[in-house]
């Protein structure tokens, strides 16, 4: 396939992707996030001022005013343009952080780099840049992963890892072997710290020890429970073979409760941004309380998004006052003080 048909299967897959997340439901069906198996422990005299709540943070020497992440989600295609432009006015406004999606279209088409482009309405966010890294296997490096650092201006460099997506894909790129090694010299030449997401099935505790110990700055967990790529593929199966195929691995995955353990097990030492599944501000507390870091969300985020900038503020207004509500319910002054308030295991 020459260079510029990949290009344009790239770009069409992009659009396909957001409007199946969009109309068709994409949930895992059983299997959970495992939140719902915790619970704050209600604390009825805080002694805390609400005004006083501090939920701001610092990722990567830039101060959040909540331990927010937009999730990475999209670009690479003329819908997808609207949908950045919106999440990131919105992530500017509130001094929150935003991904976004794989800039593998933009790489191989250039004139699909302003999708991606957000620094105009964001010049003081912090945005992180996206590659798969299975695409370390086929022909990119440094050169590559730079590029879609400039890019977008990013203070920080995604490197996803999706492998059962591109197994259940007809056209995914499914050579694995040998990764770690060229993640390790992305993470010393590439000028800015490399974050390892997954992007919805989460990482093993020995996953996040192999990728903490080549020097990655932050593992974002990207559990199971929201989202399941497999069951988007399966919406875009061509064949009732490939279909049946991806329907099947529906339930596959770590759930986000779990995930988050073991990352905070395995590198205790790095930020942990927590997603997969993550629906309220309540859930993003929750998570800082396991031992996250920041919360990320994209599903709620997507569909805010495609309808305006209003929407995607008011969605950010409402995730804060979660966050800071369920802080003052449990006694927690400030984000440090969250993540060590214990909870109630159901």
């Amino acid at each position: 396939m020459d260079k510029v048909t990949d290009a344009a299967v790239t770009e069409n897959r992009k659009t396909e992707h957001i409007r199946i997340n969009l109309e068709k439901d994409v949930q895992f069906p059983h299997l959970t996030t495992g939140l719902e198996n915790y619970r704050f422990l209600h604390q009825a005299l805080p002694e805390l001022n609400l005004n006083e709540i501090d939920t701001s943070i610092t990722l990567f020497g830039k101060t959040l005013s909540a331990p927010i992440v937009i999730s990475s989600m999209t670009g690479g295609a003329e819908m997808a343009h609207k949908i950045n432009q919106n999440l990131a006015q919105a992530a500017e406004m509130h001094g929150i952080a935003m991904g976004l999606g794989s800039q593998r279209a933009a790489i191989e088409k250039s004139e699909l780099a302003y999708s991606y482009q957000v620094r105009n309405v964001a010049p003081n966010a912090l945005l992180f840049a996206n590659l798969g890294a299975v695409q370390l296997n086929y022909k990119y490096g440094i050169e590559q992963c730079q590029r879609a650092v400039d890019m977008i201006e990013a203070d920080a460099l995604i490197l996803h890892f999706n492998v059962l997506q591109e197994a259940v894909q007809p056209e995914g790129d499914t050579n694995f072997a040998g990764l770690l090694g060229k993640v390790e010299q992305i993470c010393k030449l590439v000028s800015v710290p490399v974050i390892a997401k997954e992007v919805g099935w989460g990482f093993s505790e020995q996953n996040v020890r192999d990728l903490a110990n080549v020097g990655v700055a932050a593992i974002d967990v990207a559990g199971a429970g929201g989202t399941s790529w497999s069951e988007v593929e399966y919406h875009r199966a061509p064949t009732a073979f490939h279909a049946r195929v991806a329907r099947s691995f529906a339930d596959w995955g770590i759930p986000t409760a779990d995930g988050i353990l073991y990352a905070t097990k395995a590198a205790p030492q790095l930020p942990v941004i927590a997603s997969g599944g993550l629906r309220d501000g309540i859930d993003i507390a929750k998570c800082i309380a396991l031992g996250a870091t920041a919360g990320g969300m994209a599903g709620p985020f997507l569909k805010a998004a495609n309808q305006s900038v209003e929407e995607v503020d008011q969605l950010i207004r409402e995730t804060i006052a979660q966050v800071r509500i369920s802080m003052l319910c449990s006694a927690a002054k400030n984000v440090a003080q969250l993540q060590q308030i214990p909870l109630l295991k159901l």
